[in-house]
């Protein structure tokens, strides 16, 4: 019997263990930061940019560029990326919103990049809506489109779901950050230990403007069926798109991705006069002998 009270007690020490390592360390389980000194130049090949610093009330720095097409914009799209590396990669996919005519605005998280401050899902959240706010002071709010890409979709739904921009766009989303890590840690309480747990399908809920979502139907990382969950939260304002093959992080390397783009932020969102169409048409059953 002892033997078994101690074998007990060994496994719920590794579990409690494993528990307070994972609260501790998942900052560096989840984001990949990549770091540049404060004098870095940035050089994007043939985009016209300027690099901007918001300072914020507890002392932090968030840095980031403006990419700006050629003759005058049509919008601003705030582009909130994944989480790794910094917007010095980033950058040369702004060039998927300049050629339509869209000033893009990315930014790096806290810790990234040139970005300074100590990282928290309220923070990064807080640092999001102070950017928003400065960009309403240069483009009309009904010309911002926001773009999440992968973890960045939660934080664009929840910035969406407090604004009234153009458009919401979400790029290989997840329903939530908890669902996505319990995939791969099924026995830990998650719910208690996760401190971003970014429920963007609670987020949806509230967003009052057009969304689409984009995800590649072999997504391993996040699958796609977790954007056919989320498109049926909001369902009357969203749109699912699929690209036919696409993984996590290739999107950009099929044409049907910058073809749904382009649909996207050119076409005019027109109201569906219902009474013209076959929606209250039944099927008829077939009559039995």
């Amino acid at each position: 019997m002892a033997y078994w009270w101690s074998t007990i007690g060994l496994v719920l020490a590794i579990y409690v263990g494993i528990s307070i390592a994972l609260y501790y360390l998942q900052d560096y389980m989840l984001f990949k930061p990549e770091k540049l000194p404060k004098d870095f130049q940035f050089n994007y090949e043939n985009q016209e940019f300027k690099e901007y610093n918001l300072e914020t009330r507890d002392g932090a720095t968030i840095n980031g560029v403006l990419f700006k097409p050629k003759g005058k914009p049509k919008g601003t799209v705030l582009y909130l990326k994944g989480n790794s590396k910094s917007i010095k990669g980033w950058g040369k996919f702004a060039v998927d919103f300049t050629r339509l005519g869209y000033n893009v605005l990315m930014g790096d998280y806290r810790g990234f990049g040139k970005s300074t401050g100590k990282r928290s899902q309220k923070a990064i959240k807080r640092d999001l809506q102070v950017i928003y706010n400065k960009m309403k002071e240069l483009t009309p709010e009904e010309n911002i489109i926001v773009y999440g890409r992968s973890l960045g979709s939660g934080f664009a739904a929840k910035l969406a779901s407090t604004n009234n921009p153009r458009l919401l766009i979400l790029d290989a989303p997840y329903y939530s950050l908890t669902k996505v890590t319990v995939r791969y840690m099924p026995f830990m309480p998650l719910s208690v230990l996760m401190k971003y747990p970014l429920p963007t399908y609670k987020w949806l809920k509230y967003v009052q403007c057009p969304i689409h979502i984009i995800h590649g139907t072999k997504d391993r990382l996040i699958p796609f069926k977790s954007s056919v969950k989320l498109a049926q939260v909001n369902p009357k304002l969203t749109k699912l798109h699929a690209v036919l093959g696409g993984g996590h992080k290739n999107l950009n390397n099929f044409e049907s991705y910058h073809k749904m783009l382009q649909d996207i932020l050119e076409s005019e969102v027109k109201d569906i006069d219902l009474s013209t169409t076959s929606i209250n048409v039944i099927h008829s059953a077939k009559k039995s002998k």
